[in-house]
């Protein structure tokens, strides 16, 4: 799980509930002096004739999982694992009972492609924009017996529309480590050094509300939190964070990009849930509250 130094809510869109297969028209409530109002729900898609095993014309990965193509794209990008992808879908039992569709909703599905089952995020990552493929995905794959979720083999239909390609996370810094000879120490043990000037003279204080981008690793390399991965700066009072950070902060300047090395009294003192012992941020100060 992504970890942040402040708790904000992280907006991630996911797979929709599974609906009813059959669709059955929905009786609004009369308003009075009118007649009933009725509106008809959609049907889910036909099952294919297919529905019940793979053709002798689908093609199998090694993983199991099989998928013929149905609509060639037009794309030439394939989605990564990270990305985030716009679809409309239909799932069938191999029975041909449709047990969840986009269609039916009326409005494509958005969600990462390594927040679905297995067996759907590898077939995205087969297609391109425009594409429309049928994927056979083994129990394995899928939900793997987990109560209350579609069992055996499922059966999809998948139009991929867009794909928005995640933000590449930064490098790992070659001195994650331990903090190198040019690092400056302070009295309370923080360990830092500028990774580039900024353009502000002024230098928050404890009370202010800074903007920054940032991303955290622990010291054997490891990434477990970054704004810019998830594209999108984030601000918060300085004396709500970690003490490494209330006290490294207030050393910038607007414009200014610095590198510390926070040892763990400093950081999340053991706390359960949080990342343990010296951890390393790169942040990057964008703006100071007035």
């Amino acid at each position: 799980m992504t970890l942040s130094l402040v708790r904000s809510a992280l907006v991630m869109a996911c797979a929709a509930a599974l609906v009813a297969a059959a669709g059955a028209p929905v009786t609004a409530m009369p308003q009075s002096n009118s007649k009933p109002q009725v509106t008809t729900r959609p049907l889910p898609p036909a099952a294919p004739s297919d529905v019940a095993a793979p053709p002798a014309d689908a093609v199998t990965t090694a993983s199991g999982l099989a998928t013929k193509v149905i609509v060639d794209g037009k794309g030439k990008d394939h989605p990564k694992p990270t990305d985030s992808v716009t679809v409309n879908y239909t799932g069938w039992y191999t029975t041909g009972a449709a047990f969840d569709s986009s269609i039916v909703r009326g409005k494509p599905s958005v969600f990462p492609v390594n927040r679905v089952i297995p067996g759907f995020s590898e077939a995205l990552q087969l297609m391109v924009v425009g594409e429309k493929r049928r994927a056979w995905i083994p129990e394995a794959l899928a939900y793997k017996g987990a109560e209350g979720k579609p069992k055996g083999m499922l059966v999809f239909e998948v139009e991929l529309i867009s794909i928005e390609h995640a933000l590449e996370a930064p490098v790992t810094p070659a001195d994650v480590a331990a903090p190198p000879a040019d690092a400056t120490k302070t009295r309370s043990g923080l360990y830092w050094k500028e990774l580039k000037s900024g353009t502000g003279t002024v230098h928050p204080k404890s009370y202010q509300t800074v903007k920054v981008h940032y991303s955290g690793w622990t010291t054997d390399g490891k990434m477990f939190d970054s704004s810019i991965v998830r594209g999108q700066a984030i601000s918060f009072p300085l004396d709500q964070v970690i003490a490494g950070w209330t006290e490294g902060v207030q050393l910038m300047v607007e414009g200014q990009k610095c590198r510390f090395w926070i040892p763990e009294g400093l950081a999340y003192k053991g706390q359960a849930g949080m990342p343990k012992g010296m951890l390393v941020f790169d942040v990057e100060l964008i703006g100071i509250s007035k």
